[in-house]
């Protein structure tokens, strides 16, 4: 089997696809209106803010409670792991959401 030949329908394929990804238009995910504007402040105040501070402490400590009542690491860790996304995702989702391709 030779993959260096291509069918006259797999060139053709190749061929719409570039010129789909040539007059692709940039990506605009994070610039739409500003009707939810509010919201998204009030739940990025939370996640960065004390409730997600709140949470994320209380997760590492059932977590470890869970860890010395069943003798083992994971739970603690599954409680840092939360901890981790409460703090650094909702940047992280900014990101992409803000990117421009």
């Amino acid at each position: 089997m030779n993959i260096t030949k291509l069918t006259r329908q797999q060139s053709n394929i190749v061929i719409v696809g570039m010129a789909l990804a040539l007059t692709a238009t940039a990506a605009s995910a994070g610039t739409t209106g500003t009707e939810f504007q509010a919201l998204h402040t009030l739940l990025t105040g939370w996640t960065e803010g004390f409730l997600g501070k709140a949470l994320a402490i209380a997760a590492f400590l059932f977590g470890a409670g869970m860890g010395v009542a069943k003798q083992t690491v994971v739970p603690a860790i599954l409680g840092i792991v939360f901890a981790l996304v409460f703090s650094v995702g909702p940047s992280i989702i900014n990101s992409m959401m803000t990117a421009v391709i």
